[in-house]
């Protein structure tokens, strides 16, 4: 979503937001801004622009402009199309505030209304609201710290912003009401940013900023407040991290390195899982006696993580024998809840930071039930806030469309369904020991078969599929939410409309879809019973003329002959069957989008980080 970054020292500063902004260009935008005071005069200067940063950049070099203190932001729409009026930073009537912001304020067209006739407005964003509503503020309230406090009591909504006073040319004023913001300490200088890897080996000094704080920061000094004015003690971090993640590797995108990079992200994890032993219950917040206790599980996710969370319910019923259900967080504060003692509620998200799962963790927090964090950020909210965190192991994933990501969620948790049996002594050390090796021969499944089938992809699937308006995945047991999984990774990259269902379920009304122009994606299992369903599901859509695309194991020959083309994989251990597929899946999508020449990393209309609900 949105970033937000500023700098205040001893430095010229618009080399290193603009830096800053582009390590976030992951997160999706849809136009960028920058402002700062002229290190002359403390006159305002800014540029923005709506489309890509280097839109912005080719604006900065035609004006040139830079001071020792600024701000800049990447924009992903929620209030108004991209447009320059729209873009931030955003002003008050006397162009005496700046504003930057990350997050939706709620009550924006009642405050507009009160403000409106008293102030000029030249965007149709929420942002706007705030910069002319803190103008109105200064001019009632004596100090900054008074005039922020009478904003955040007036605001509703969840927001980061960074404020630039040039009344006040030494500093930069911070909000955060649930939308992650944190301050970076250097020598004789301060950044702040959505994100820490934007200033990543620049310090690993950090302040995160906690919920419903305010902040003003100057180069070498920090006052932090909550939202009734008390004063806060500051928690320095020293966060250990570096910015990698832009070098593609020689590949030609990001998506196409990262689907690379999974049997090497999976015996990553399942490697450092392995070597926590007993530290493993610190770390998730819980005894071994409370671990053997537990007699139902709660997973809570978005999109590709809910998917790893549908696809992990098998293994906690079936290997731990755990009763276990799969919350969506966008919809889970909105039903009943019924807390459940011995009962744990595992929140599942890549960067840590999205929304709809930190809304849905809190609330369950406040029941007073435990709560475990699986992510792949050490430093994100998400770990912060629970009451104990796993980490995958992923590395930086930057293309929007998650891969390696999606892999590593599911390798992590089919290791800690098995680690939870063994605690149950369902499974013997012996057991568990071989889940482990058979997560490594799955991951070298995954990369081998993309080796296998990824020429005839290029030379001649991609081709044949590209131009197909919509396309229909399949899948029975764990196969069904891997079908879900790859339907979204072709719908969000080539836009090709995709759904996936439960194959059962064709006959309740999907069937009327099937055409000879529609390609059925059929994802197979190893079970033979399941199989045969398969077999009789694929034969429904050959009798309609229906277009496959079977994702089948060795001897699977049936359902073969059925296939228009088949990918054909190794057997895995029992329930691994997604993780043998996802290379492939991946692969296939990734070239059916290359193919059509659209933008794969980085999608029309997506985030990578969805930081709002």
């Amino acid at each position: 979503m949105c970033s937000v970054v500023g700098y205040v020292g001893n430095a010229y500063c618009k080399d290193l937001l603009v830096e800053g902004l582009s390590r976030l260009e992951y997160r999706g935008y849809d136009s960028a801004g920058f402002a700062c005071l002229s290190a002359d005069d403390n006159r305002l200067m800014y540029a923005k622009s709506p489309g890509r940063l280097i839109q912005l950049k080719e604006l900065l070099d035609k004006n040139p402009m830079d001071g020792f203190i600024g701000i800049g932001h990447t924009r992903w729409s929620t209030h108004g199309t991209s447009t320059q009026e729209n873009a931030h930073p955003h002003f008050d009537c006397k162009k005496r505030i700046s504003i930057v912001h990350n997050g939706i304020i709620e009550n924006h067209h009642t405050l507009r209304g009160d403000l409106l006739g008293k102030h000029l407005f030249v965007s149709d964003t929420d942002t706007e609201v705030v910069a002319h509503l803190f103008e109105s503020l200064c001019a009632q309230y004596a100090t900054c710290k008074d005039a922020l406090l009478a904003l955040a009591a007036r605001i509703e909504g969840a927001y980061a912003f960074i404020i630039l006073d040039n009344e006040s040319p030494d500093q930069l004023i911070l909000a955060r009401h649930r939308s992650p913001l944190c301050i970076g300490i250097g020598e004789g200088q301060m950044y702040a940013a959505s994100d820490p890897i934007a200033f990543a080996g620049k310090t690993n000094k950090v302040v995160f900023l906690p919920d419903a704080t305010c902040a003003i920061i100057k180069k070498d000094s920090i006052e932090l407040f909550d939202f009734k004015g008390n004063f806060l003690p500051l928690e320095v971090k020293t966060v250990d991290f570096a910015w990698l993640g832009a070098e593609k590797d020689g590949h030609e995108h990001h998506m196409l390195k990262e689907i690379y990079e999974q049997k090497r992200a999976i015996h990553a994890t399942v490697s450092s899982l392995a070597a926590m032993g007993d530290t493993l219950w610190s770390s998730i917040g819980l005894t071994k006696e409370q671990s053997r206790a537990i007699t139902s599980l709660s997973f809570i996710g978005c999109g590709t993580s809910w998917h790893a969370a549908r696809i992990a319910q098998f293994f906690f019923e079936k290997i731990a024998r755990i009763p276990t259900r799969v919350l969506l967080a966008s919809e889970f504060r909105y039903m009943p809840f019924f807390p459940e003692q011995k009962s744990m509620y595992v929140a599942i998200s890549q960067s840590g930071e999205t929304a709809d799962t930190l809304e849905a963790l809190r609330l369950v927090k406040d029941m007073g039930m435990a709560t475990i964090a699986l992510t792949n950020v050490a430093s994100s909210t998400l770990v912060r806030e629970a009451g104990g965190f796993l980490l995958t192991h992923a590395g930086q994933e930057m293309a929007v469309a998650s891969t390696k990501a999606f892999s590593t969620q599911v390798a992590a948790l089919y290791w800690l369904a098995n680690r939870l049996a063994l605690e149950k002594e369902i499974i013997t050390p012996e057991q568990m020991q071989a889940a482990e090796h058979d997560l490594f021969v799955v991951a070298q499944v995954l990369e081998d078969t993309i080796e296998l089938y990824k020429h005839i992809i290029v030379e001649t699937l991609a081709k044949r599929y590209a131009h197909k308006t919509k396309a229909i995945f399949l899948g029975r047991h764990i196969s069904y939410p891997f079908a879900m999984e790859a339907a979204l990774k072709l719908k969000e990259i080539s836009y090709i409309f995709s759904q996936g269902y439960p194959a059962g379920e064709l006959k309740h009304g999907p069937l009327a879809l099937v055409d000879a122009e529609t390609p059925i994606f059929l994802f197979s299992h190893q079970d033979p019973l399941i199989y045969q369903k398969l077999v009789a599901n694929a034969q429904e859509v050959k009798a309609r003329s229906g277009h496959i695309i079977a994702f089948v194991f060795e001897g699977q020959d049936e359902l073969c002959k059925l296939a228009d083309q088949a990918f054909v994989f190794p057997r895995v251990a029992p329930l691994l069957e997604p993780l043998a597929m996802t290379g492939v899946m991946q692969f296939f999508a990734y070239q059916v989008a290359k193919e059509l020449e659209l933008p794969i990393d980085k999608p029309r209309n997506l985030a990578k980080s969805v930081t709002v609900e």
